[in-house]
C-alpha cells in the first residue's frame, strides 16, 4: 500500500494544469473501514459521465445530489447514462446486492471512479464520501476545469443500524427550511435518522386536522422566559410566541429527508410534556381546565389523564394522523419526565388503576404505554420512548432511548429490549461545549467538550450477548436556549461529528486522528455557510497520527 503525499500532489498539478485543483489529503469524516491509496489520480471534469450501471430507479437521487454539488462550478452537471459496461472518464455506479445495505466500495483511479454499494442508500453514502475527496471550495460553488482526485480504494460500512439527530422545534420553531438544513448537516455525516420532536408543553408544532386547536391554541405560548430558567429577575419578553407545521409542510419535508435516506422519526409527547394538548382541550387533563402554556421551562405537574377513555381516544386519533404523515417503522411517543402528583388525587385514575389490578401510579403509566404501543403495533409500527418508560413494566418490543445517563440503556438490554444510546452525559448538544460561559451563548448548563462526546461508548458494561441489543446513538438539541437556527448550527457543529463517528466507526476511533481528520471537516462547514464551533482547532491533541497510521488495511474488510 502506498500513502498519499505532498510530492504526488506536485506531479498532479505537473500532468493537468494550472487550472487542476487537487485535494489535500484524505479526511473522511466518519472513518471508513478501510482505506488504500495508490499511484494516480482521477480527472474529473464537465466531461466526465455517470455511468449506471444498475437500473434501480432511487440510484437517480443519490445522482442528482453530486450533480448539484458540481453545477455551479462547472457550469453544468454530468452526463447520466446507462451501460452494463464500465467507462472511461466516468463514474460507473452499480448496485450489489451481496453487499449490506449500508455497505459500499469507492475506488478511483486514473481512468475512472467506480461506485458499488449493496443499496442505492449505500451509494449515495459512497458519494457523500466522494464528496470529502473533493476540494471545500466546491461547496461554494468555485468555478474549475479540472479535479484532481487521488487514486484510491475506500471499503466501508457502519457500526450501528441507526444514526440519529433529534430537533426540538417546540421549545423554539424553525422553519421549513431551517429544517431542512438540519437534514442537510445529518446527511453530510452519513446519520441515517431525524427525531423530529414535534409537542411539549411550551408547543405543539404538527396540524391535526381533527384536533384544530392543537395549532390554533396549543401552538402559540402568550411569551417566554428570558435568560437562564433560574434567572428570576430576568422576567419575560411578553411577546407572543408560536408557530407550527402544516401536513402539507410535513409531507414536504418527510419527502426532502427519504431523497437523502433520512428516516423521520415524529415524537408526539405522552403522558408528560402535554401542557400545549390540556390548553387546547382540557378535557385531557385530570383536572379539566385553567390550563395556559407554559412560558418557562422544566417539569409541568400537568400532564394527561389516563383515567379517562376519551384521553386515549384523543391519542389514537393524533398518532394515526402522524402515521400516515410518517412511514417510519417507529413513532417515539417520549413517557419521560411525568410527575405522578394529579393521578394519585384523581378519583378516575385511583378507579383505573384498580379496575386493572395495578401496583402503583409507575404501573398507570405503564399501562398506558402499553396500551398505546398495542395501537401502534396494530398499524404495523413500533415504539420508541426515553428510558422512564421502563418503570412500571415493559413489552419486549419496545425500544427504549437512553437519556438519563446510560444507566437506563443498560437495563434495558439486560431486559432484552433494543436500546438507542442518548445519554445526556455525552450525547446532550444543548450543553456549553466549553467552561468559559462569558464567551459562549446561552446553554442549559453543563459542559460537554467534543473530546468527551467522541469517548461515548455505546457497549459500557455490557456482555457480548446484551450488546447485540444496542441498535445505534443519537445527538440531541433541545432548544430552550436556542432561538436562532445561527445558534443551533454552533451548538451541534462539531460535536455531531464525533457522535456520527462513534455510530459508524466506533471499532476504530481514535482521536488524535479524528482531530486530524476535523481539520478538513471545520473548512468544509465554513464553504457551507454553516456556524461551528472552532474550540477543537485550538485544542491539538498530544499525539496526531502519521498518514501511514492514518491509513487502515484493506483486508481490514
Amino acid at each position: 500500500m502506498k500513502h498519499f503525499a505532498g510530492h504526488f500532489l506536485l506531479s498532479a498539478f505537473l500532468l493537468f494544469s494550472s487550472n487542476v485543483v487537487a485535494v489535500e489529503n484524505i479526511n473522511i469524516i466518519p472513518k471508513p473501514l478501510s482505506v488504500a491509496v495508490q499511484e494516480g489520480a482521477f480527472a474529473l471534469s464537465a466531461k466526465t459521465s455517470i455511468n449506471l450501471l444498475s437500473a434501480d430507479a432511487k440510484l437517480k437521487l443519490s445522482v442528482d445530489f453530486f450533480n448539484d454539488l458540481l453545477k455551479k462550478t462547472f457550469s453544468k452537471g454530468l452526463k447520466v447514462g446507462e451501460s452494463k459496461n464500465l467507462k472511461s472518464n466516468a463514474i460507473n455506479v452499480n448496485v450489489n446486492s451481496l453487499l449490506g445495505d449500508e455497505e459500499y466500495t469507492l475506488a478511483v483511479d486514473n481512468k475512472q471512479i467506480t461506485i458499488e454499494g449493496g443499496s442505492p442508500k449505500a451509494v449515495f453514502y459512497a458519494f457523500q464520501t466522494l464528496r470529502q475527496l473533493l476540494p471545500v471550495s466546491i461547496e461554494k460553488g468555485a468555478k474549475m476545469k479540472l479535479i484532481s482526485i487521488p487514486a484510491v480504494v475506500i471499503k466501508d460500512k457502519p457500526d450501528f443500524a441507526y444514526r440519529g439527530g433529534m430537533l426540538d422545534v417546540c421549545r423554539h420553531f424553525f422553519t421549513v427550511a431551517e429544517v431542512k438544513k438540519y437534514i442537510d448537516i445529518l446527511s453530510l455525516h452519513k446519520m441515517n435518522t431525524f427525531h423530529w420532536h414535534l409537542t411539549d408543553d411550551q408547543g405543539w408544532r404538527i396540524e391535526i386536522k381533527k384536533y384544530p386547536k392543537l395549532t390554533e391554541v396549543g401552538s402559540i405560548r402568550n411569551q417566554t422566559k428570558v435568560g437562564n430558567y433560574s434567572d428570576e429577575k430576568a422576567g419575560y419578553d411578553n411577546t407572543p410566541y408560536g408557530g407550527f407545521y402544516t401536513q402539507k409542510q410535513i409531507k414536504e419535508i418527510v419527502k426532502y429527508a427519504s431523497d437523502k435516506f433520512i428516516t423521520i422519526i415524529p415524537e408526539i409527547e405522552m403522558p408528560g410534556h402535554g401542557v400545549a394538548a390540556l390548553t387546547s382541550y382540557p378535557y385531557l387533563g385530570c383536572v379539566g381546565k385553567n390550563y395556559k402554556l407554559r412560558e418557562t421551562w422544566g417539569v409541568s405537574e400537568e400532564v394527561y389523564c389516563p383515567g379517562k377513555e376519551t384521553t386515549f381516544q384523543f391519542i389514537e386519533d393524533v398518532l394515526t394522523e402522524v402515521m400516515n404523515l410518517f412511514p417510519s417503522e417507529y413513532i417515539h411517543i417520549g413517557g419521560d419526565e411525568c410527575p405522578k402528583g394529579e393521578w394519585e388525587k384523581c378519583p378516575l385514575c385511583q378507579k383505573r388503576i384498580k379496575d386493572e389490578g395495578l401496583k402503583n401510579e409507575l404501573e398507570l403509566q405503564s399501562y398506558l404505554v402499553l396500551r398505546v404501543e398495542k395501537f401502534v403495533n396494530s398499524k404495523g409500527r413500533k415504539i420508541i420512548g426515553w428510558d422512564e418508560i421502563l418503570e412500571g413494566g415493559l413489552s419486549k418490543t419496545a425500544t427504549v432511548m437512553s437519556w438519563r445517563g446510560s444507566k437506563g440503556g443498560i437495563e434495558a438490554a439486560k431486559r432484552g429490549n433494543h436500546v438507542i444510546m442518548a445519554p445526556n452525559t455525552y450525547c446532550y448538544l444543548d450543553y456549553y461545549q466549553t467552561g468559559d460561559l462569558k464567551n459562549e451563548p446561552l446553554g442549559i448548563g453543563g459542559n460537554l467538550p467534543i473530546e468527551k462526546v467522541y469517548e461515548l461508548n455505546p457497549y459500557q458494561d455490557l456482555n457480548a450477548e446484551e450488546c447485540k441489543y444496542i441498535v445505534g446513538v443519537q445527538g440531541n438539541l433541545w432548544t430552550e436556549y436556542i432561538a436562532t437556527f445561527d445558534h443551533a448550527e454552533y451548538m451541534i457543529l462539531p460535536r455531531l461529528a464525533a457522535i456520527s463517528e462513534v455510530g459508524w466507526a466506533l471499532n476504530r476511533k481514535d482521536y488524535p486522528d479524528f482531530w486530524q481528520r476535523m481539520q478538513s471537516m471545520m473548512r468544509r462547514y465554513d464553504a457551507l455557510g454553516y456556524r461551528s464551533a472552532k474550540h477543537m482547532l485550538k485544542n491539538k491533541p498530544k499525539v496526531v497520527c502519521t498518514p501511514a497510521q492514518n491509513s487502515m488495511p484493506i483486508d481490514n474488510l
